[in-house]
């Protein structure tokens, strides 16, 4: 099969693009360039697209920042809330309709050059916080694909970590051999992950509960401190 992935730069698309891969796939990559608050994540996206050896295209759709205020991710005066990731403050951090701004995006150029269909690395974890994350999300989203489109019945839009959390999928990448240390997760996108925000939490507690160390590099004593 052959799939269009969003390819973030975090663990979970990261994770996704070797599962798919591993599974005898063809995977073709794109990162969106949505004005978000650092380019570090579009920096790992390139890099793990390169490690993998996959087609990637970064697509520039930065003026959406413009229209989307009132995000920690798009909005500057916004700032990063810190705190576990199911913390009501991490409603700061949801952009509004991203994802399907994004996958329709993905699905239409999956199905402009003849692709199956297209994987999202939406999990478990997500769905407290992010409603565009969850399974019936996903489920609707399809069904429109197919309906606004020829000859789209047997077009797939797949989520394999919708129903596992974060530290499963940390697993899965390990027996994978993802290349973590490659990977951005940081809300705030600084030379080293400030540990406190909770897209960081949530990454720390995954490594923990997986028996291994996060490869990259955390602020000061942050790491140690979380990990204990």
């Amino acid at each position: 099969m052959k799939y269009v992935v969003s390819l973030s730069g975090g663990m979970d698309s990261s994770t996704l693009i070797y599962d798919l891969l591993e599974k005898g796939n063809k995977v073709k990559a794109i990162t969106f360039d949505y004005g978000q608050r650092h380019i570090k994540e579009i920096n790992s996206a390139k890099d793990i697209a390169l490690h993998a050896g996959i087609d990637h295209e970064v697509i520039d759709v930065s003026f959406l920042k413009a229209l989307l205020p009132g995000s920690s991710l798009t909005d500057d005066k916004v700032a990063v809330p810190e705190g576990h990731y199911e913390s009501e403050s991490m409603k700061d951090t949801v952009v509004p309709n991203r994802n399907m701004i994004f996958t329709s995006i993905l699905a239409a150029h999956a199905l402009a050059i003849g692709y199956d269909g297209v994987a999202l690395g939406i999990h478990a974890g997500d769905h407290a916080i992010y409603p565009d994350c969850r399974p019936e999300w996903a489920a609707r989203v399809l069904a429109a694909v197919k309906v606004g489109n020829w000859e789209a019945d047997e077009f797939q839009m797949i989520t394999p970590f919708v129903d596992m959390s974060k530290t499963d999928i940390c697993k899965r990448g390990l027996e994978l051999g993802v290349p973590y240390e490659l990977t951005t997760t940081c809300y705030n996108g600084g030379a080293e992950a400030c540990g406190k925000c909770g897209s960081c939490q949530e990454r720390l507690e995954a490594f923990r509960d997986s028996g291994a160390i996060d490869p990259i590099s955390y602020e000061s004593y942050l790491k140690q401190l979380l990990l204990s």
